[in-house]
């Protein structure tokens, strides 16, 4: 496991404990102590008892708001309705749901997310290949022919460079930028705009909830520190009252994008696109390759730039 996912792993174990230990005194909860828990748990035990200090100060920074602007979280209607509390299994990213930590009130059919980042704020690692229709997977609409036939020729060329020899690496291709990252760059920034053109109100919207994901939730990133907290409100499930107890902050609704406005290449960059949308909302795409050896798909690193200003988002410092 990647040092970036264990120190990722151990946060989310840490905000379900913290969780745990604040909300256990006031209402009736439980852990579902599944296998992500389980993977999480483990994650935690192997730090030392000073990081895992840090994570638990962090944590417990970012619940007492939550708890302030989330009232069911401690307020249950009676005896049986209890909290449980979940770690989600990574395979629901990838169905768009980007969510790691729940709480749940099943008697209340309500439910609020959390996905917990340490030290990192990418949205997420899509990759490109001759057989990826990325705009099926990604907006419901199926890319076209004519983009398949435009990636095609690369593709083939890294296809016969790996079949010639597994072990040959991408710095032994000249002008790699020029021969790869810009043809496909360019392919891909015709096919999104064309996309858009036909599909009008459909691919702006549907790429923002591909990328952070089809339910509300709260993103809390660990910095040094620092906790700093974002409220995904597309749907209006945040920040809901408990019967006559209102939120103690109040998060706004955020707008999805309509319209794609333009694709440009970031400053002087070969390997990056700036996507910008109305409502404010821009992203970047940053093409790489995920090995040092060639390999016929290429991977996007792909990162919110900016935000509407009715994205809600708080900074917390950390004490201890």
């Amino acid at each position: 496991m990647a040092k970036q996912t264990i120190n990722g792993k151990a946060f989310e174990y840490a905000l379900l404990l913290e969780f745990y230990e604040r909300l256990k005194l006031v209402t009736k909860v439980s852990i579902s102590e599944n296998e992500p828990y389980q993977t999480a748990k483990k994650c935690f035990d192997n730090f030392k008892e000073n990081q895992q200090e840090t994570f638990r100060i962090t944590a417990s920074t970012a619940i007492n708001f939550l708890i302030d602007i989330e009232p069911r979280l401690s307020n249950g209607i009676n005896e049986e309705d209890t909290l449980v509390l979940e770690i989600v299994s990574d395979q629901a990213g990838q169905s768009g749901d980007v969510r790691d930590v729940l709480t749940i009130r099943a008697l209340q059919k309500w439910q609020i997310g959390i996905s917990a980042k340490n030290n990192h704020r990418a949205v997420k690692h899509s990759r490109l290949s001759q057989r990826i229709d990325f705009g099926e997977k990604w907006l419901g609409v199926p890319c076209s022919q004519n983009y398949f036939d435009e990636i095609k020729p690369i593709f083939d060329m890294l296809t016969d460079l790996r079949a010639k020899d597994k072990s040959t690496k991408w710095t032994s291709i000249d002008n790699m930028h020029q021969e790869v990252y810009i043809p496909i760059l360019n392919a891909f920034r015709k096919e999104l705009l064309r996309l858009d053109k036909e599909n009008p109100n459909v691919v702006a919207e549907n790429l923002v909830q591909y990328l952070i994901g089809n339910e509300d939730f709260y993103k809390v990133i660990k910095g040094k520190k620092k906790v700093e907290i974002q409220a995904y409100n597309l749907h209006g499930t945040l920040n809901l009252p408990f019967e006559k107890t209102k939120p103690k902050a109040k998060i706004p609704r955020l707008k999805l994008p309509s319209r794609l406005i333009e694709i440009v290449y970031q400053d002087s960059s070969t390997t990056t696109l700036l996507v910008s949308l109305n409502e404010g909302w821009q992203i970047s795409f940053r093409i790489h390759n995920a090995s040092s050896r060639v390999e016929p798909s290429l991977k996007f690193d792909i990162n919110l730039v900016s935000a509407p200003h009715t994205l809600f988002t708080n900074h917390l410092f950390v004490s201890g």
